[in-house]
C-alpha cells in the first residue's frame, strides 16, 4: 500500500485558519477580472454574457423564503475612447486602481486585443504586482465608511 503513496509529493503543509487580508483581496480582484475576461469572449463572438447568482426572495402567497437563480449585469471596465481604441481601467469595488502616478486606463488599442490585456492584468495581479494598488484602494474605500 505505501508503494502507491511513494508516487505522491508528500509535504508537512497545514492549512491557514484565515487567509492574509492582502490575499483575501488579491483573490477578490482576480474573480472580477476573470468576469470581465469573460464578458469580452462573449463581446468578441457576439454572444450576451449574463452570470447568474442565487438570491433569496419572500414568496408574496406564502411569505416563506424562496431561493431563486437571477441573472446579475456586469457593468465593463473597457470602453472605446475619442480616437476609436479601447481603454480599460481596473476597478478595486467602487474605486479605479491608479496603475501608474496620475494613470488609471490601460490603452488596448483594438477590441480584439482585449482578452490578451486582460490576461495579462490577470498575471500580473496573481504574481503581487497590483498589490499596492489593491491596499491603496481597499483603504480609501474602508475610510468612506467611517463616520
Amino acid at each position: 500500500m505505501t508503494a502507491i503513496l511513494n508516487t505522491l509529493k508528500l509535504t508537512a503543509a497545514r492549512k491557514t485558519r484565515a487567509l492574509p487580508d492582502l490575499v483575501k483581496r488579491r483573490n477578490k480582484l482576480l474573480v472580477k477580472l476573470g468576469e470581465q475576461r469573460l464578458l469580452a469572449a462573449a463581446l468578441n463572438e457576439g454572444r450576451h454574457y449574463a452570470p447568474t447568482r442565487y438570491r433569496s426572495f419572500a414568496d408574496a402567497d406564502t411569505g416563506a423564503r424562496v431561493v431563486k437563480e437571477v441573472p446579475v449585469r456586469i457593468k465593463p471596465w473597457f470602453w472605446t475612447g475619442e480616437k476609436g481604441e479601447v481603454l480599460l481601467a481596473i476597478s478595486y469595488g467602487s474605486k479605479q486602481l491608479e496603475l501608474l502616478k496620475g494613470k488609471t486606463a490601460i490603452d488596448v488599442g483594438e477590441q480584439a486585443n482585449l482578452i490578451a490585456v486582460l490576461d495579462t492584468v490577470i498575471a500580473a495581479t496573481r504574481n503581487g504586482e497590483l498589490d499596492a494598488q489593491i491596499e491603496s484602494a481597499s483603504v480609501k474605500l474602508r475610510d468612506g465608511f467611517k463616520k
